[in-house]
């Protein structure tokens, strides 16, 4: 672990709401920091926009927690709300096709696996929530990773370094799912399986989330696969209804 950033993490511990703003020779006080380290800790997460400093002298300044934890926070409550609104048409369509249906968002640049409804069959994916994985593999990454600006997709594929994925086979890739408005993958995270993904819209028009629904390629193929991307389409759009989407 990085103990650098554990420490100036804790710091942010001491900003209550007893205890809104403190001094730089408070907080080393406090933390038991020498002065130098005290400033250096706290001088970074002011940089990150955790903390705002207000100089109120030339001697004095005071720190206060900065804008950033507000916007962390909203995320947060974000996919809170998504979890707990699309929750039950996941397990519904889950019941349906008696595959697994994951839920996944976009966080750090990376696909984030925030939910899943597993299937009653022997043979499960074993993915996680929690799971974090590259946006360029997988639907629903994939399908993230096609609804974001392009100098967002550039930044993520220029970090491709994988030996057998290229990174303008993915950019036009990218274009056919956002043209056709869905995203399959055949054994990109896991062998001899296959992912269909469909947006989900928030009431600002804007993706926020995949439904992606994963299982072994044989059986998803011809009319099953077709009944699949439908069933999984239907249901992207009923969570997105439910968070206030609205088509023009």
């Amino acid at each position: 672990m990085n103990q650098s950033v554990i420490k100036a993490l804790k710091l942010l511990d001491y900003f209550t709401e007893d205890t809104p703003e403190w001094t730089l020779k408070e907080i080393a006080i406090r933390a038991e920091l020498p002065k130098p380290t005290a400033y250096r800790l706290l001088t970074s997460l002011e940089y990150c926009g955790f903390l705002r400093k207000i100089k109120q002298s030339e001697h004095d300044s005071r720190y206060q927690l900065g804008v950033k934890l507000l916007e962390l926070g909203h995320r947060v409550a974000d996919q809170i709300e998504i979890r707990k609104i699309a929750k039950p048409f996941m397990e519904q369509l889950g019941e349906r096709l008696n595959e697994a249906i994951h839920l996944v968002t976009v966080e750090g640049g990376q696909a984030i696996y925030i939910d899943k409804v597993d299937s009653h069959r022997a043979l499960r994916l074993c993915t996680k929530v929690g799971k974090r994985s590259p946006l360029y593999s997988g639907s629903g990454p994939k399908l993230l990773l096609a609804h974001l600006q392009e100098d967002e997709q550039a930044t993520v594929l220029q970090t491709i370094s994988h030996p057998f994925i290229d990174s303008s086979r993915v950019k036009a890739e990218l274009k056919l799912i956002k043209e056709q408005g869905f995203a399959l993958s055949e054994g990109e995270q896991d062998v001899d399986t296959t992912g269909v993904s469909y947006p989900i819209y928030d009431y600002q028009h804007s993706v926020v989330a995949a439904i992606a629904v994963s299982g072994l390629t044989s059986r998803f193929e011809g009319d099953n696969l077709l009944r699949i991307q439908e069933e999984t389409r239907k249901t992207a759009q009923q969570i997105s209804s439910a968070l206030g989407y609205q088509i023009n």
